[in-house]
């Protein structure tokens, strides 16, 4: 027997919405599912309260003093501190990774300068310069919408220290020429390795003829910075340096 195609059609409009709710919620069990995941080292508190509590309870209708549902002392710290010490680890992988992701919004920052600074723009008219301005503009604006921030505890006179490296290294890109800015990069690399870090952590200097002539003020900045920024201020001229490098051999 046919049936009418009204009735076909609510039929089929029925079954698609049976299969929409089912495909639904089996997108949001497999959501909830790998969210969950997130928290999977957690469930060992409540089955080891829960395994605790039933034998305290055990024991107290068996005539014991103990009142139902007291965890064991013992047992709970040790498995909070254990849970604890996982989450310390995930903890300084997050750090770690959100430090990566500030050091490489760093490096899109230095490359726009750079390409705001670079000779080429000089041969171009003044229209082709605009535009490429602008967009330079328009990406750094994208960027600017990207906040990271990974507090690096810094008294004030860090703080200043911090800021007179960075504008010292803004000057250096911007320089426009390739050679005097690799020239001042070296006396920078240079400086950071007139001091070096010995295995109990004491710092110890470095004679400048081992390392090549340094910028004393660069120096003089750089030793009031933290260890972290110190490490990280050579990674930037280090990168920094290997771009020179490519810029002065092509030149």
């Amino acid at each position: 027997m046919d049936i009418d195609a009204p009735l076909a059609h609510g039929i089929q409009e029925h079954n698609n919405d049976i299969d929409n709710h089912h495909h639904i919620n089996s997108s949001s069990h497999v959501y909830h599912s790998e969210s969950s995941m997130n928290f999977d080292y957690l469930q060992g508190l409540r089955a080891d309260a829960a395994a605790a509590s039933t034998s305290t309870g055990a024991s107290g209708a068996s005539g014991s003093s103990s009142a139902y549902g007291v965890v064991d002392d013992s047992r709970a710290l040790d498995r909070f501190v254990t849970i604890l010490d996982q989450l310390d680890a995930r903890v300084e992988k997050f750090r770690k990774d959100a430090l990566n992701l500030q050091e490489k919004k760093d490096y899109l920052l230095m490359s726009m300068d750079l390409i705001k600074s670079n000779e080429m723009l000089q041969t171009m008219s003044e229209g082709e310069r605009e535009e490429i301005m602008l967009y330079i503009q328009r990406v750094s604006s994208r960027l600017g919408t990207v906040e990271l921030n990974v507090r690096t505890v810094r008294d004030k006179s860090q703080e200043d220290s911090l800021s007179q490296i960075n504008a010292l290294i803004d000057t250096m890109i911007k320089m426009g020429d390739p050679v005097m800015a690799r020239q001042r990069c070296q006396l920078y690399l240079n400086a950071c390795c007139s001091s070096t870090m010995d295995p109990s952590s004491h710092l110890g200097t470095v004679l400048e003829a081992d390392v090549g002539p340094i910028d004393k003020k660069f120096e003089s900045a750089l030793l009031g910075c933290t260890l972290d920024d110190q490490k990280n201020i050579k990674k930037r001229l280090q990168a920094l340096m290997g771009y020179l490098n490519k810029q002065t051999v092509t030149n």
